[in-house]
């Protein structure tokens, strides 16, 4: 008798478009989240339980169109597939694991970050919801707004900085340098608040301990 797969009949990844193909408006749409990937491949090195992905599709049901969050996380998943990547995050090849945090920033165009999307990642069951709007800040809203989705719907969390207690990392904003850049920034933070360090601040604070105590840094 022929055991009949459902699964078997679903696309895969390779054959979904990866993106909307939407383009960004500004590279500050880029650089955020790569600062927070960076960030996080240092201080979860050596764990292989995690996926961020940036500007990629995100497909939760079949013959629908993907939602294509600036960055989401994932927990509990391959943090690496195949040779070349993931070209886009298909639930039923993630054993049905919804990434637990997604993160908006608004650009110049609006798109329905604070109503829309809020509807589609609660339908997602996506535990944290963060937008950020870098360059404007719409009336009667925070630079940085953190949801949690509670009973379905999402509930505005306080302060600038917030713990998110089921991925253990807080998230907040503050100035920075980054690839020469200084302005405001997103960071990850532990539990005490303390914001984690970019890998070019671990590197800078490792050359000064070495210089600190009479080691030449180029003889290494």
């Amino acid at each position: 008798m022929y055991n009949y797969n459902p699964l078997e009949c679903l696309p895969s990844s390779a054959e979904l478009p990866d993106s909307d193909d939407t383009p960004v408006d500004n590279e500050l749409q880029i650089l955020i989240p790569n600062l927070l990937l960076a960030i996080l491949a240092a201080i979860w090195q050596n764990r292989d339980d995690w996926f961020f992905g940036i500007n990629m599709g995100i497909y939760y049901i079949p013959n629908q169109p993907a939602i294509v969050p600036d960055a989401f996380l994932s927990l509990g998943v391959e943090r690496f597939v195949g040779e070349n990547g993931r070209s886009s995050y298909v639930l039923w090849e993630e054993e049905g694991i919804p990434p637990i945090f997604t993160l908006e920033v608004v650009s110049q165009t609006y798109n329905g970050e604070y109503e829309q999307k809020k509807i589609d990642y609660a339908q997602l069951g996506v535990l944290y919801y963060a937008i950020y709007a870098p360059t404007r800040l719409r009336r009667k809203r925070q630079r940085l707004e953190v949801y949690r989705l509670v009973e379905g719907k999402y509930i505005l969390q306080p302060g600038d900085k917030v713990w998110m207690p089921k991925i253990g990392l807080g998230i907040g904003r503050e100035q920075g340098n980054y690839q020469g850049r200084t302005r405001e920034w997103l960071f990850w933070y532990d539990e005490n608040g303390q914001r984690y360090q970019t890998p070019d601040e671990q590197l800078q604070n490792l050359l000064a301990r070495l210089q600190q105590q009479g080691i030449d840094p180029n003889a290494l």
